[in-house]
């Protein structure tokens, strides 16, 4: 994975997608720092979903119980 300023990017923007087409991820930097702000990755590694994180990740990891004689009225609930 290689690593562009903006100035980089915007100079060689058509090398940059014909290698992201070939399959290489390009960051994009900016300023002093170069604090890295995109990344441009092949659309096919976007669309397989690489990245998600699936639901119930932390399944059985916690939990909460309330007491048998926990109420709330709408009129407590509202002045809270």
């Amino acid at each position: 994975m290689r690593s562009l300023t903006i100035g980089e990017f915007k100079a060689h923007f058509s090398a940059v997608l014909t290698a992201v087409q070939a399959g290489e991820s390009v960051i994009v930097c900016y300023g002093r720092n170069k604090q890295r702000v995109a990344a441009l990755v092949p659309y096919a590694q976007f669309a397989s979903g690489k990245g998600k994180r699936p639901l119930g990740l932390l399944k059985g990891k916690g939990s909460f119980s309330l007491n048998k004689d926990f109420a709330l009225s709408d009129d407590e609930f509202l002045a809270a």
